[in-house]
């Protein structure tokens, strides 16, 4: 009789089988990696609980997928063999441990080798006599593709080395830019052609081009980090020596490559480019970690499909698979209506969400996702979760594509969509959702910075009619609020403290604050600058707001209407005569040493606020921005600084100063190299 537990091995089996050859033979993955990895392990643990279950054909003894038909077959005389994998950091302790049990008793491993795992096309290249002669994929191991004729296309790979061994066989990963991959994909939609899921089966598509001037003009790359046959060659006697080996002869070796002591320097070295995954240019889904010693890798070897001596520890994945249970719409400060998703809670990007952005309807339309559809959700880094795409293969029959609705899930105002506009909006100023996001807004710490006033605060005070406008929030009922839930007097004090405190922001916190239609940080200090105060900005034309550079004549009508409603003037008329701050900043006239630089600001400061930095780089003429590229001029850190902007700014070779040489480059302009 078949047993629960045959039955699902079989069915692992078959579903993993399935979604390898769409992810290796059609370059077009039906699920996400994690969930993937999720099956594997699965039957992993079947097969080591219940050993009978292990077949010759088990994806978990077969490596990678089966060389395609269309491709010349290549024989590796060096087996292309896969990796083991841990989830947790403490699998890698683990892994040590089993290792040097295999070794004489008291033997270490020693030192460790960690590389970047990448995700890309495992190939291996082979130079005879320093001539590039042959490039085959990985296939199963055993056996894999000839695409010679692609990989000469890509830049990275010498065609000759002089000083080769007679024989060098280079392992290595061919991989799609992300800059690139975006690129392919822009290109693919302006002509309604199909878009790339991600940058790895990019890549794999475009190596497996007939015509290799397809390949050419995709501008694949390639890292070496391994050797395979080699006749000749040096006496080395580890891995870290084998990569210095590769970069001398002008082979591309990643720079990330570190050597460590142990398995906490490991996890140091995990730790650190876990945050720093948004911050390169090409996507790496872990971390390999090998022992250095190729003695010791000798003496330990290999199993059927992975080498002992190497493990690749996945990191947290950023997409996943979850259900999407609907999709409902979020009202704005300004009346923007926005869809989003609520979804079955995941597990992403080391956090739990249940709700993810699918920012209008052209966006749901060309995605076609639908409440009941299995999706897959990205968290990368900080940026908000997003819904990528269905997973159509697990849609059910006859699942109703979704509409707009047509009414304010707030109020009941009719939603409208203004021409040339992306998104709809709910055109009811009173709508008690814009209301509460008005309040929300003006109390963010980028606007008027209210420290207590958090969503649940201004939701309660907003329902029970405590707040109409934001300037209500300067003659709240304090008596009242002590009569809520949760509103001792701590915490009453507290709130006091910070409204009155948020009297004497800078002007440009205050514009900013108001929620004025199109009206950003950088163009409420721009105005708050150019006008000096906030009677005077009331009774500006619209010629003169036209005339401000950097403006253009949206903001410029968007501001003039404003000032020219009833509401504004009341609103105005409350925090005049609460005290708050209505004058605009001195105009200093200093030596416009940093114009046309781009500097960001990361970390905090002994001697200024990142607002402070922000308004000292553009008094001198300077542009400051929130994120690093390729157009940063210079990158001030502070103590606690972002490590994706430090990441970022390292490896795209942009200069990094602290506090003191911020205070030399604000008065000579001289940016260090």
């Amino acid at each position: 009789m078949t047993t629960e537990h045959e039955k699902r091995a079989k069915e692992l089996r078959s579903l993993i089988k399935d979604h390898n050859i769409a992810y290796y033979d059609m370059d077009n993955p039906t699920i996400s990696d994690a969930e993937w990895d999720m099956l594997m392990r699965e039957l992993l643990e079947l097969e080591e609980q219940h050993p009978s279950l292990r077949t010759a054909d088990s994806p978990t003894q077969i490596i990678g997928g089966a060389p395609s038909k269309i491709f010349a077959p290549v024989e590796h005389r060096v087996p292309m063999m896969s990796l083991d994998n841990a989830f947790e950091t403490g699998a890698l302790h683990q892994w040590v441990g089993r290792l040097e049990r295999r070794l004489e008793e008291g033997a270490k491993v020693g030192d460790l080798v960690c590389e970047l795992k990448f995700d890309g096309l495992a190939i291996s290249v082979r130079y005879e006599e320093g001539r590039l002669v042959q490039a085959a994929t990985r296939g199963d191991g055993v056996v894999g593709e000839d695409v010679t004729h692609n990989v000469l296309t890509i830049a990275d790979l010498p065609e000759e080395i002089p000083d080769a061994p007679s024989v060098l066989e280079v392992r290595g990963e061919v991989y799609l830019r992300r800059s690139e991959f975006g690129k392919l994909n822009a290109e693919a939609k302006k002509n309604n052609a199909k878009e790339y899921v991600n940058p790895r089966n990019a890549a794999a598509g475009s190596l497996r081009q007939k015509d290799s001037s397809i390949t050419a003009g995709r501008n694949l790359s390639f890292w070496a980090y391994q050797l395979g046959e080699v006749i000749e060659g040096p006496s080395l006697t580890s891995h870290y020596q084998t990569l210095e080996f590769l970069s001398s002869l002008g082979l591309p070796v990643n720079k990330n490559a570190k050597r460590v002591g142990n398995v906490d320097g490991a996890l140091d070295y995990i730790n650190e480019f876990q945050g720093r995954k948004d911050s390169l240019d090409y996507e790496f889904d872990g971390i390999v970690v090998k022992v250095d010693s190729l003695q010791l890798q000798t003496e330990l070897g290999s199993t059927a499909k992975a080498p002992r001596w190497a493990i690749a520890y996945k990191l947290p994945p950023e997409e996943q698979v979850t259900t999407l249970l609907d999709i409902e719409i979020s009202i704005g400060a300004a009346g923007s209506a926005t869809p989003f998703a609520r979804l079955e809670p995941v597990f992403v990007g080391g956090a739990t969400i249940s709700t993810a952005t699918l920012h209008n309807q052209d966006q749901i339309i060309e995605k076609d996702v639908r409440p009941g559809d299995r999706v897959i959700v990205r968290r990368a880094g900080e940026v908000i979760p997003e819904v990528v795409r269905p997973v159509l293969s697990e849609r059910p029959d006859g699942l109703p594509k979704w509409e707009f609705p047509p009414d304010c899930p707030a109020c009941g105002s009719k939603l409208e969509r203004p021409s040339g506009e992306a998104r709809h909006r709910c055109n009811n100023y009173d709508c008690a959702r814009q209301v509460r996001g008005r309040v929300e807004h003006f109390a963010q710490r980028t606007a008027m910075d209210i420290e207590h006033m958090g969503e649940q605060s201004v939701d309660l005070f907003v329902t029970e009619g405590l707040i109409q406008d934001v300037g209500d929030i300067y003659s709240i009922d304090f008596d009242v609020v002590r009569t809520f839930e949760g509103f001792g007097d701590l915490s009453v004090t507290n709130l006091q403290v910070a409204i009155e405190g948020s009297k004497s922001r800078p002007l440009g916190n205050l514009i900013f604050g108001l929620s004025i239609p199109h009206v950003g940080r950088t163009n409420a200090d721009l105005l708050a600058t150019t006008f000096g105060s906030m009677e005077r900005l009331a009774e500006v034309t619209y010629e003169e707001l036209q005339s401000v550079e950097g403006l253009g004549p949206v903001i410029a009508h968007s501001v003039y209407d404003f000032f020219r409603s009833p509401r504004t003037l009341l609103v105005l008329k409350k925090l005049k005569s609460a005290g708050v701050n209505f004058q605009g900043p001195e105009k200093v006239e200093l030596a416009p040493t940093l114009a046309g630089k781009t500097i960001v600001v990361t970390g905090t400061f002994s001697n200024y606020s990142r607002d402070e930095a922000s308004e000292a780089i553009k008094n001198r003429e300077g542009k400051p921005t929130g994120s690093v590229s390729k157009n940063t001029d210079v990158l001030v850190a502070g103590t606690n600084p972002g490590g994706s902007k430090i990441g970022k700014a390292e490896s795209l070779g942009i200069p990094i100063v602290d506090e003191d040489a911020f205070e030399e480059l604000l008065s000579t302009g001289e940016v260090p190299s």
